[in-house]
């Protein structure tokens, strides 16, 4: 029943990654939990922000393998935010706080949301440089609660579980699937009233993403064929709504792939981030990098800025036409 909470690797990092609690509210009972890891240099790390039942501790394995490899890696647990804006300030605010310009952010369902709202409220002035999606949605029609929405923060904390538990898988999974939901409930007691239903509240109120303001967002998409809480109608919005983003799919891996299918998900995660790497928002040590690596990713910018300042010069010339 314990399999994750027992290993080795969830030991070794809860030994050795201390847990920072940060207020940036005027609300001192607002309080941000977040495990940081890797060189404090990078300026441009890679945050990731969990689902409702989730707490900091679920991307132990991200952690574990992205600063092995020489990554910036925080892993946070949001406090009780009970609508979009509250909760993108207190965002801003905690960049700021931890002096970051723009940052990469792994949302996982709610947290993916969330992820996608952030980086539509900062678009006038960009905090996130790109996206990784897992099993998230971009229009809260879709769980069909927008009414009731308003009245969780009046539901005793045992109902609001069963509303979350719902939304796991049922029947015979793999072991490593299991042991994933285990941990994820184990992760959901932990959780008291006030922090669920906020959580809720933000996953059901009535709101969806304009695209239009984050075009310029790098997004890559982490999804699953087998059962999951999101429906294929669901999955097939988000490539529409993002139809260049790179689609990372994964065979089976339920709700939790970061968790039972996490050397596949760390794999998509490094892909997606290789991209940035010899430029200032790189979220590795460049030490890490080699060189042959960082002239290629050079080489691959300077054809894009020439690019650009052909294209800026053509649209420069037919205005003057």
């Amino acid at each position: 029943m314990e399999e994750i909470k027992l290993s080795p690797d969830y030991n070794w990092f809860r030994s050795t990654v201390p847990l920072k609690r940060i207020i940036v509210d005027d609300d001192d009972s607002k309080v941000w939990s977040l495990y940081d890891a890797g060189p404090k240099c990078i300026r441009c790390p890679i945050i990731f922000l969990p689902p409702v039942s989730g707490t900091a501790e679920v991307f132990f394995q991200q952690v574990l393998a992205l600063t092995g490899w020489g990554y910036r890696v925080i892993s946070l647990q949001y406090p009780v935010y009970w609508d979009l804006l509250e909760f993108c300030d207190g965002f801003r605010k905690l960049l700021d706080y931890l002096q970051l310009d723009k940052v990469h952010l792994f949302g996982a369902s709610l947290g993916g949301y969330l992820a996608q709202k952030f980086a539509e409220c900062s678009h006038k002035s960009p905090r996130v440089h790109s996206l990784i999606l897992c099993n998230s949605f971009s229009d809260t029609s879709i769980f069909h609660q927008s009414l009731t929405s308003n009245s969780f923060w009046l539901m005793p904390a045992f109902m609001l579980k069963k509303i979350v538990l719902g939304n796991f898988a049922r029947g015979p999974v793999d072991p490593k699937m299991a042991d994933a939901i285990d941990f994820m409930v184990d992760r959901l007691e932990s959780l008291n009233q006030s922090e669920l239903a906020s959580r809720l509240t933000l996953n059901c109120q009535n709101s969806y993403v304009e695209p239009h303001k984050i075009k310029d967002v790098v997004v890559t998409i982490i999804d699953v064929f087998d059962q999951s809480a999101l429906s294929h109608e669901v999955k097939e919005e988000m490539y529409k709504l993002y139809p260049d983003a790179k689609r990372a799919h994964l065979k089976t891996g339920g709700n939790f792939p970061y968790l039972c299918r996490s050397a596949e998900v760390n794999l998509y995660i490094q892909i997606h981030l290789r991209q940035f790497h010899g430029t200032r928002y790189a979220a590795v040590d460049p030490a890490m990098v080699s060189a042959e690596e960082l002239d290629l990713q050079k080489s691959r910018c300077t054809g894009d800025c020439d690019r650009e300042e052909e294209q800026h010069d053509s649209a420069t010339i037919s205005r003057l036409r």
